[in-house]
């Protein structure tokens, strides 16, 4: 992953917004806040409007036949995958917002965010740049070969970490928490928790009785999970194995430092 320039010249001023799902609502509504004449969004088996640039937001599986079907409505194809490689498809650069939309977002939901760019050419790669820097957006380039490692990255960024809410929020309800209670009582824990990990690491930023080597409470909490909810077991287990070799680094970078200083 290598930073990008940190700005592009706009060679062209038309796009169309290819897909009316989250992505493509918010993409469009930020674009237009931008200063480009955006078309669409536009939905399945609607007319694609001729634009300097046609930004598929569709999934995965779809880009490439979408990507035919607008095949010369645009002098660039783009799409907005993060998984999916560029070789192979009829497409001249990808733009993915490193980022997670409900679809409600205003037109500033890309300022200040990270956005992975690639293109088949230096006129394409320049493109996406354009795009991503009139969002507001802090590019950086993502090689094909290295495409599924990023993407794997984002998802247990983000996508887990929902898994693992939802997670605590049923185990909440057995210490007689309502969900909505458990959000609002976990949230603030959560985002704490967060900011320590990006501002820290995740050395510095793991607190808890794995870090403190409190097997007794460990072994509290595994019976409440196995009687709250059975079925999470296997999940605290392979968390607990993993939070045991983080909480080893710690140790070791701790007594690495004292040995130095």
């Amino acid at each position: 992953m290598t930073p990008s320039s940190p700005s592009a010249p706009r060679a062209f001023s038309t796009i169309s917004v290819v897909g009316a799902g989250r992505l493509g609502r918010v993409l469009s509504r930020a674009l237009r806040a931008a200063g480009f004449t955006v078309h669409g969004p536009t939905g399945r088996g609607e007319r694609v409007e001729p634009a300097d640039v046609v930004l598929l937001c569709v999934p995965d599986d779809s880009i490439a036949a979408a990507a035919a079907q607008v095949a010369g409505a645009g002098r660039w194809i783009g799409h907005t995958s993060g998984a999916t490689p560029l070789a192979g498809l009829p497409v001249d650069f990808s733009l993915h917002p490193l980022q997670s939309f409900v679809g409600d977002e205003g037109p500033d939901a890309f300022q200040g965010i990270g956005c992975a760019i690639a293109g088949t050419s230096e006129e394409a790669t320049d493109a996406a740049l354009a795009l991503a820097t009139a969002l507001g957006a802090h590019p950086f380039t993502i090689a094909d070969p290295h495409r599924a490692a990023y993407h794997a990255a984002a998802s247990i960024a983000s996508n887990f970490l929902v898994t693992l809410e939802d997670a605590a929020e049923r185990i909440a309800g057995a210490a007689g928490l309502s969900p909505a209670d458990a959000r609002e009582l976990l949230a603030p824990l959560v985002r704490r928790t967060v900011e320590n990990w990006a501002s820290l690491g995740p050395e510095s930023a793991l607190t808890g009785p794995v870090a403190r080597g409190d097997e007794e409470t460990l072994a509290r909490q595994r019976a409440a999970v196995a009687d709250a909810g059975p079925d999470l077991l296997p999940l605290f287990d392979v968390l607990t194995q993993h939070t045991r070799a983080l909480a080893a680094r710690a140790a070791d970078a701790a007594s690495s430092e004292a040995f130095v200083s």
